[in-house]
């Protein structure tokens, strides 16, 4: 689907005569208690976020993103909705035993389900099931490696290639010809690569960069949201943060970053070369055959109060500028964003001070940010 360009006149205004931008989108609500109407919303629009890596096309318009974000009226000390949000990225962790061990040079760099692995069983040149003698705490009885015969990262990477492409999309749907690092943590050398839709089913750990670009004006803050493209194999319809995008292999953090940045939201080099490291988040997901163990770093850019955002590579459909106390409530209250930039933003709300220790569940809110293996 075409990129559809975001112009001045449909970017909410941001003038000192008009503080609330949104406001004129107001949601005609009863005065219902602030869950009820979360359920309202949730009966209207519908279920659209998971955590699975293909969802169907979501229904919701921008003018529905406004109504509830300026709608729902939420007692601040209520933390439940945020905690649903992370639950969303870490489910069935008590599933964890139907995965082995997977072992390149004695160091795990992965997890694979026994029924993926019975199909990895007929590739006896690439892959091998020695019998587990405790060593990796494997709980059925062994774990997998590569064959010993394949030593360098290059024959790696080609053998698993091969392996990839002979299982072909019925059991590895979202092919995307695009490589992943295998590694046991950040920095360590790299085992090898591996395709990226084909990740989550070794278990490997994936790496992202995540941004928020905010703008400040009048004492309020306001957070840049996107709307994927309806032809995005992947949760289509569904809101962003401002930029996003997998840390594939041989490219350095803050250069994904920028080149992220110019292709997804036309900002130049000499802006998002300003935006700031602020940490990382994870998550464990298991999903049928598929582990996902993924960590996200996070940066903030503050971007100048006329800078409009302009999608390069079709992937967003278009952009707005929202109130970061709207984007709480749509966080909290309905279900219009994508699963993972749910935590960037929540992320986001604690270090500015929109999450505050007055918070009841605030630490485990906190701590739950990084439920996954963050390394």
């Amino acid at each position: 689907m075409a990129m559809t360009s975001t112009s001045i006149a449909s970017v909410p205004s941001i003038s000192s005569s008009s503080p609330t931008p949104v406001l004129k989108y107001a949601m005609k609500f009863p005065l219902f208690p602030s869950r009820q109407i979360a359920s309202a919303v949730r009966h209207r629009f519908g279920s659209t976020t998971t955590a699975t890596s293909s969802v169907s096309s979501s229904s919701f318009t921008w003018d529905d993103v406004f109504r509830a974000g300026e709608s729902i009226q939420n007692d601040p000390s209520d933390l439940q909705g945020f905690l649903d949000k992370v639950k969303l990225c870490n489910r069935n962790s008590e599933k964890q035993s139907e995965f082995m061990p997977f072992v390149i040079e004695n160091q795990i760099v992965g997890y694979v389900h026994f029924g993926f692995a019975d199909h990895l069983r007929k590739f006896r040149d690439v892959f091998v099931f020695p019998k587990d003698n405790d060593a990796f705490g494997s709980n059925l009885g062994c774990h997998v490696t590569l064959h010993s015969l394949l030593k360098t990262a290059e024959d790696r990477t080609r053998a698993v290639g091969d392996v990839v492409k002979c299982l072909g999309k019925e059991l590895i749907p979202g092919i995307r010809n695009e490589l992943y690092p295998v590694i046991s943590s950040f920095g360590a050398p790299v085992f090898f690569s591996v395709e990226r839709a084909a990740a989550p089913y070794f278990g490997t750990k994936a790496y992202g960069v995540h941004m928020n670009g905010y703008v400040e004006k009048d004492g309020q803050k306001y957070l840049w949201l996107g709307k994927r493209s309806e032809a995005k194999p992947t949760y289509p319809g569904m809101l962003d943060h401002l930029v996003a995008g997998g840390l594939p292999h041989g490219i350095s953090c803050q250069k994904n970053l920028v080149k992220e940045c110019e292709e997804e939201a036309g900002i130049p080099s000499n802006i998002s070369s300003k935006a700031i490291s602020v940490g990382a988040i994870s998550y464990m997901d298991i999903e049928g055959q598929r582990f996902k163990r993924d960590i996200l770093f996070c940066y903030d850019l503050k971007l100048p109060e006329d800078f409009i955002p302009r999608n390069e590579d079709g992937e967003v459909e278009s952009f707005k500028l929202v109130p970061v106390r709207h984007v709480a409530n749509l966080i909290r209250n309905t279900e219009f964003f994508k699963a993972n930039c749910n935590l960037v933003i929540i992320d986001f709300l604690f270090r500015h001070g929109y999450i505050t220790p007055e918070n009841f569940g605030y630490l485990k809110l906190l701590q739950s940010l990084r439920n996954g293996d963050c390394s």
